[in-house]
């Protein structure tokens, strides 16, 4: 499960990490006017650093662009909208796409097999409740270098740019934490998962236990529990005393949903 995460890097920094061009660059390079945010080829402003991301925030994707012939540096509406949904706040409860089912899902199929993303984050936040309190935990890399999150991405209504994180079943230490997580990739995998098409067995390989040995798993303060809460300081570990060790359990902001709905082919 994937609830909440922070995303606090620079647009050109993801460029040169990512290989990719940012969007309103790419625009500009073919006499295009920039569109207003949120919109079908990527906003104009760049998100503000976010360590406290949550359902509907604009966060960046990486994804390939064929109206721009390119890898691009985008932003997206976090909470996928498949064409059919009414409502842009239905995509709140479409934050992840689980990878067991991902490949078949009425829902999310169409933008797996053709429109994959990268979701870059620094980290990402869970809750695990002792009796009547709950600890929140950030796993992050230890070396401070940016988790690449699989992604999926669609166009709504022609006009929104949404996504939606890959969930896969939790690793290793993790699980104390939760039973579900991030799908993270290795960087010999962005390729793949970028280029669309390919076999779903591959893809969604769960992360090396070499990488994953790498992520810190970090007790932190209770503010990040509030979205208006948004701050350095929601990533600082606490001390020991202050955090109860972590037990498997299973408690998170929303829950991961592939919903039955009519088939219908998503806007490239």
């Amino acid at each position: 499960m994937c609830g909440r995460y922070a995303t606090t890097k620079k647009e050109a920094d993801l460029g040169q990490l990512f290989d990719a061009v940012p969007i309103t660059e790419a625009m500009a390079q073919k006499g295009q006017a920039p569109l207003e945010p949120a919109t079908a080829e990527g906003a104009p402003q760049w998100p503000a650093p976010n360590w406290n991301v949550a359902p509907t925030d604009p966060v960046p994707v990486i994804r390939v662009s064929e109206r721009q012939a390119a890898r691009v540096v985008d932003t997206a509406r976090w909470g996928f909208l498949p064409p059919w949904a009414k409502d842009p706040r239905a995509g709140a409860r479409m934050i992840n796409a689980r990878a067991e089912t991902v490949a078949t899902s009425k829902a999310f199929a169409p933008s797996f097999h053709r429109r994959r993303c990268l979701i870059p984050a620094d980290g990402w936040y869970e809750w695990v409740r002792s009796g009547k309190q709950r600890q929140a935990y950030y796993m992050t890399p230890q070396d401070s270098s940016v988790l690449a999150f699989a992604g999926i991405w669609t166009m709504w209504h022609g006009e929104t740019l949404t996504c939606s994180i890959l969930t896969t079943a939790a690793q290793g230490t993790l699980k104390t934490v939760h039973d579900r997580m991030p799908l993270i990739l290795p960087h010999n995998r962005w390729d793949t998962w970028l280029a669309g098409g390919g076999d779903p067995d591959e893809l969604l390989q769960p992360l090396p236990d070499e990488a994953l040995a790498t992520i810190e798993v970090r007790p932190v303060s209770p503010r990040v529990g509030n979205v208006r809460n948004n701050d350095p300081d929601l990533v600082t570990p606490i001390t020991p005393a202050e955090a109860t060790p972590p037990e498997p359990a299973q408690l998170s902001l929303l829950p991961d949903l592939n919903q039955p709905a009519p088939a219908q082919n998503a806007a490239s």
